[in-house]
């Protein structure tokens, strides 16, 4: 049975912090539509040490709850996915708790990583520990799922096959530790364009079976040779920087390298360290205007 994550949560006197992490496709087959707002998918997601910082505490006196982000360029306060998760926590709960919610992005946006959905997800277990709330954590994910498809992968934080609209979570086995570099290119896409844009389409989709097989023996040939998107041809229609930086990082000899979700990022993924970073250090200094990580696979 899986766990929702509790260590990614830290208290201090009054304050928590919570680290919200990235995630990766490592396959993501769009197989139709699952209603008129969602698709019905079968994915194979891995957590990345990559990780957005939320700093939560609650105000005491006559005060409003406000989210801010610690990078004010990024605006739009009133309607992220961690604002709706507060105010949506607070309505079924009938809390009149107020709070201060700060986040600190390291996560790229528009790129396919699900930082947004990953605030939300913190955001909703945060308050719940911090309130002593007896809200379930099936209604908890309820919340989070009527949000964002992506919410309920992540509290739990561990590789998973996600299908459904993204409300079935079922853990894998990653045997090798993968060390994965990520290339955001300057500009991003929006998911929902993306997915209304792929319906106009007949999407490939890819043999997830192999992927899992790959990934519990720890086969990388079998796992480079099977891994796959469905919305990457149609991401690269929207954005030739995608196509141009997964060709260069093969050009580079690394083999594992794909789009993840709907774009823009793309990345490589390693167990040789080295191979990773010297990829890393290069592009750097070739593209200097994009989003550039280095981290790695995170297995509890």
């Amino acid at each position: 049975m899986l766990n929702y994550t509790k260590a990614s949560i830290l208290v201090y006197n009054n304050f928590m912090l919570i680290k919200c992490h990235a995630k990766i496709n490592i396959v993501l087959n769009v197989l139709g539509k699952y209603n008129e707002k969602l698709h019905e998918i079968d994915s194979i997601m891995l957590p990345l040490k990559l990780h957005d910082s939320i700093l939560m505490t609650k105000l005491k006196g006559n005060r409003d709850s406000y989210v801010t982000f610690a990078d004010y360029s990024l605006g739009g306060f009133e309607n992220n996915l961690a604002t709706l998760a507060m105010d949506k926590f607070k309505e079924i709960t009938k809390s009149e708790d107020e709070f201060r919610i700060l986040i600190n992005k390291a996560i790229p946006i528009s790129a396919g990583l699900g930082g947004g959905s990953s605030n939300c997800a913190g955001t909703l277990l945060g308050l719940k520990q911090m309130t002593n709330s007896d809200i379930s954590m099936d209604e908890l994910k309820k919340i989070g799922f009527s949000l964002g498809s992506d919410v309920p992968f992540f509290f739990y934080n561990v590789p998973a096959r996600v299908r459904g609209a993204g409300e079935i979570v079922d853990p894998i086995y990653v045997k090798n530790d993968y060390y994965v570099l990520i290339i955001k290119p300057k500009q991003g896409l929006s998911t929902s364009q993306v997915y209304q844009e792929s319906d106009k389409y007949t999407l490939k989709t890819y043999d997830i079976n192999k992927v899992l097989t790959a990934l519990s023996n720890g086969d990388d040939e079998l796992l480079a040779n099977s891994i796959g998107n469905s919305l990457e041809d149609v991401s690269m229609t929207l954005l030739d920087d995608i196509k141009t930086i997964k060709e260069e990082m093969k050009q580079l000899g690394l083999k594992i390298v794909m789009m993840s979700g709907s774009g823009s990022s793309v990345f490589a993924m390693s167990t040789n360290k080295k191979e990773i970073k010297k990829a890393y250090y290069y592009f750097i200094k070739k593209y200097p205007d994009n989003e550039i990580e280095f981290t790695s696979v995170l297995k509890k």
